[in-house]
């Protein structure tokens, strides 16, 4: 029982650490500012539920997907880089992001899979890291690595719920501003993705 309390505490940890609950509500403010607080709540089920799913299919069968589809993980990391990096570049170049400029339809099916839910929330480092949890997993191990990845979702979801109130009070305009800022950093984090993708596909 010890073992499985000291799993459980690293798991959660670790996933706290590379997926921040508090620190992705700033993205979500940003690529969600047009929207309601009901498509806001839709979005942020759809898109921790996607990672959730996403996620957990790697925990349980993570190492035969990268083996049938001849995947690695610098490739896995070079590819993520990427798709952040766009998302970041388009959320500073546009006055108004394309991603905000869909109609309601399309903005509930995008953004809640991709960017949000996946590379945001399930993106190459939680996958990475759910993989190293299952390294000689029991069956047991494997059920507590996917409660505590559950746990992450839903304090995500709690988070971006209340980015709600934070719209309220920072004002409409200033998160035209955090947008920008936070389009900057989602675009860095992508391209040192690319950099760690490369490092470790050329061992440099």
């Amino acid at each position: 029982m010890e073992n499985i309390g000291v799993l459980a505490i690293a798991v959660f940890t670790g996933f706290i650490a590379i997926n921040n609950p508090v620190g992705n509500v700033p993205i979500f403010l940003s690529l969600t500012r047009q929207a309601d607080r009901p498509t806001r709540k839709k979005i942020s089920k759809k898109a921790t539920f996607t990672a959730f799913v996403i996620v957990s299919g790697f925990i349980i069968l993570g190492k035969y997907i990268f083996d049938f589809f001849g995947l690695t993980v610098p490739a896995f990391k070079i590819t993520g880089g990427i798709l952040v990096f766009f998302v970041g570049f388009e959320m500073i170049r546009a006055q108004v992001s394309s991603i905000d400029n869909q109609t309601e339809v399309n903005f509930n099916e995008g953004i809640s899979i991709s960017p949000l839910g996946i590379p945001i929330l399930a993106g190459p480092g939680t996958i990475v890291t759910a993989m190293n949890f299952t390294t000689n997993a029991t069956y047991l191990d494997l059920g507590i690595i996917l409660v505590m990845f559950a746990v992450v979702m839903w304090l995500n979801h709690l988070a971006f719920l209340s980015s709600e109130y934070l719209v309220r009070y920072i004002g409409a305009n200033k998160i035209v501003v955090v947008e920008k800022i936070m389009g900057l950093i989602i675009a860095i984090i992508g391209v040192n993705m690319l950099i760690q993708g490369i490092h470790i596909a050329f061992d440099i």
